[in-house]
C-alpha cells in the first residue's frame, strides 16, 4: 500500500490543485484566519466595489470541516482524478476548461436571485459527478455496500440521498446543469452533427503550457524549450569548434553556406559527394 505522500505525488495536478485549495481555504477559516463573507458571491461588491476576487473565491469553499465536507472531498479525489486520468488522460487544458466552463455557467446562473448562493463549490463538485456519470454510464457503483448502480445513476442517487437527509438540493441541481451543459455542447451536439464551438480557448492552452503540469495532446501552444535554464552561452560542435551566431552578418552566412571539402574539418556530418542510386 503507498503512502500519503506517495498517494499525494501520484494525483493528476488539476485535481489536485483543486481539492488542496479548497482544503486549505476550510483550514484557515478553522484557525479563524479570515472571514468567510469575505471570499462570499456578492454582485452587489463585485459590481459596486470591484472586489472581482469574490467570482474566483467562493469556488473554493465547501464549507467548514463536516461530513459533507468530507464527501466532496471524496468526490473530488475519485470521480475528478478518474475523469483526469482517463477521459481527459493528455488532456490537461480541456479539464481546465472544463472547470472554467462550469464555473461562468454557474456565475451567470447566480445573477437569478432564487438561484444565487453566496457559495457555489458544492455545484462544481456535483458538476464532476455528473459530467463523470456521462462518461462511465456502465460503471458499477456501490452505495453505502447497499445498493449497486451503473455510474449513469449516480447524480440522481446522490440527489434522492440529498433529499432523505434533509439536505437543500439547490446546489445540487446546479451542478447537474452546468454539467449538461457542458456534456451537451463540447460532446453530444458535435456528435449530432453541429458545430463544435465550445472547444478550449487558446489562452486555457497558454495558461496550461506556462504552469508547465499536466500533458495536451494536439496543442496549438508550444511550451518554452528555454523556460528554466539557468546557464545559456555559445555551442560547440563535438570537435570543440565554437558555431556563429546566426547575427553575425551576411559575411559569416555566405562563409556557412560554402562548402567545405577540408580533411581536417571534422565537424561536419555526412559530407561528401553526392550519388545516384544507379551509382554515377
Amino acid at each position: 500500500m503507498s503512502t500519503p505522500l506517495e498517494y499525494y505525488n501520484s494525483l493528476p495536478p488539476v485535481s489536485k490543485f483543486y481539492g488542496m485549495a479548497c482544503l486549505m481555504t476550510t483550514s484557515a477559516l478553522y484557525l479563524q484566519l479570515y472571514n468567510p463573507w469575505i471570499i462570499a458571491l456578492d454582485y452587489t461588491l463585485v459590481i459596486k466595489k470591484f472586489q472581482v476576487w469574490r467570482l474566483v473565491t467562493n469556488f473554493f469553499f465547501l464549507g467548514p470541516f463536516s461530513v459533507p465536507f468530507a464527501f466532496d472531498l471524496i468526490i473530488i479525489a475519485r470521480y475528478g482524478v478518474s475523469l483526469e486520468k482517463g477521459t481527459f488522460d493528455k488532456r490537461t487544458a480541456d479539464f481546465v476548461w472544463m472547470f472554467i466552463f462550469g464555473a461562468l455557467s454557474l456565475l451567470v446562473m447566480a445573477i437569478i436571485p432564487i438561484l444565487s448562493s453566496p457559495f457555489m463549490g458544492g455545484s462544481l463538485v456535483f458538476m464532476i459527478v455528473y459530467v463523470w456519470s456521462r462518461e462511465y454510464p456502465n460503471a458499477r457503483i456501490n452505495i453505502y455496500g447497499l445498493v449497486s448502480l451503473k455510474g449513469f445513476y449516480l447524480p440522481w442517487a446522490m440527489l434522492t440521498l440529498d433529499l432523505l437527509f434533509g439536505v437543500p438540493l439547490m446546489e445540487d441541481i446546479l451542478g447537474m446543469v452546468a454539467g449538461h451543459l457542458y456534456y451537451f455542447l463540447t460532446v453530444l451536439y458535435p456528435l449530432s452533427g453541429g458545430k463544435y464551438i465550445f472547444k478550449t480557448p487558446i489562452w486555457v492552452h497558454k495558461i496550461v503550457a506556462y504552469w508547465g503540469k499536466g500533458s495536451q495532446m494536439n496543442s496549438p501552444v508550444e511550451r518554452d524549450p528555454f523556460a528554466g535554464v539557468a546557464f545559456r552561452g555559445r555551442s560547440y560542435r563535438l570537435n570543440g569548434t565554437p558555431t556563429r551566431p546566426a547575427h553575425h552578418g551576411h559575411q559569416d552566412q555566405d562563409q556557412n553556406q560554402r562548402p567545405n571539402h577540408q580533411a581536417n574539418d571534422n565537424g561536419g556530418v555526412f559530407r561528401g559527394r553526392s550519388y545516384r542510386l544507379s551509382g554515377n
